[in-house]
């Protein structure tokens, strides 16, 4: 048995800029709304150095001094921001059944979830040491600063040879090293590629140190895997273009999602196949990914949830009727 039990009108599930956005809304909207961070509050953004695609931000600004902006904002209008992270769901009954860290239980009447998602890195000391210093998963949020220079790109899928068709327009040069002998893209998409006269294919080449000068990147070392060779190339920039990994393990079997993890939303809207569960930002966007992105679906969710609570005081929310006769 947990020690603790709370009932809360509108929980929201994670930060960044659509959990923080989500809560400013229905906090002004009067949800009272009670937000876990997770185990990494601001999200993703509070990784990245300079921001300056957001509108309002005519400077530009880092990502952890604007999350936390937005976490002020937030706070401003009455949330109540916790750090800690659900351990469990259950959307078997209604309020629903959310366990915090294994140690209290949170009845809720309306979930907005907002996680996120992580990018997938190649594991490397080095990487890790320049992420943000040069070494970067969004070519979108990054590629400004690398006008005019080479850089190099690591994936073989559609995603990747966006990316680098991305940086083509705004660099120099575009490494973009494939692990095998041919592409994981579409035919479409690779023609494209092949077609870029500034974006130079390396086959068969495996990623094996980002290098350095203690600040910033000046290249990377990479191994021919067919040749068996070692070579060095003076790049800027060292993108990863290998995927994204939606953070919603914790709702599997409880919520619709396909099968990369990203969970299902209502077209024109964020909600899911359970009602008053609502979801924003990346847990359920593996197309745009951008904070402005996340931010809108924010707002919706928020906006979701406010209509749903009232349509529930109502009486019209006949599917939770239906949902607590099932259990």
């Amino acid at each position: 048995m947990l020690a603790e039990t709370e009932h809360i009108k509108c929980l929201i599930i994670g930060s960044g800029p659509a959990g923080y956005t989500a809560a400013i809304y229905a906090s002004r909207a009067g949800l009272q709304p009670v937000m876990y961070t997770g185990i990494e509050p601001g999200g993703q953004l509070t990784k990245t150095t300079e921001v300056e695609n957001f509108p309002g931000y005519p400077s530009g600004i880092t990502g952890a001094v604007m999350m936390e902006d937005f976490r002020m904002q937030a706070l401003r209008f009455g949330t109540d921001v916790r750090y800690d992270y659900i351990s469990s769901v259950d959307f078997n009954t209604y309020p629903y059944e959310v366990t915090v860290d294994e140690r209290k239980k949170i009845l809720a009447d309306s979930i907005i979830i907002s996680t996120g998602a992580s990018a997938k890195w190649l594991g490397l000391e080095s990487e890790a040491r320049y992420n943000g210093s040069g070494v970067s998963a969004c070519a979108v949020c990054d590629g400004y600063f690398f006008r005019g220079k080479d850089v190099a790109l690591v994936g073989a899928g559609d995603t990747a040879a966006e990316e680098a068709i991305y940086l083509s327009k705004l660099t120099n040069k575009v490494y973009m090293l494939v692990r095998r002998d041919e592409f994981r893209a579409s035919r479409l998409m690779v023609q494209r590629v092949l077609s870029t006269p500034n974006i130079e294919v390396l086959y068969n080449t495996e990623t094996l140190e980002v290098l350095g000068d203690g600040r910033t990147v000046t290249g990377v070392k990479v191994f021919n895997n067919q040749l068996n060779q070692e070579s060095s190339i003076p790049v800027n920039g060292f993108f990863v273009a290998i995927g994204h990994t939606p953070n919603t393990e914790i709702f599997r079997g409880a919520i619709d999602m396909d099968a990369a993890g990203y969970i299902k939303t209502n077209a024109r809207s964020t909600a899911t196949n359970m009602p008053g569960v609502f979801c924003c930002g990346d847990a359920q966007d593996p197309v745009y990914r951008q904070a402005i992105t996340a931010a809108g679906t924010g707002c919706m969710a928020a906006l979701d949830a406010e209509r749903f609570l009232n349509e529930r005081e109502a009486g019209l929310s006949f599917a939770i009727n239906d949902l607590q006769q099932a259990s």
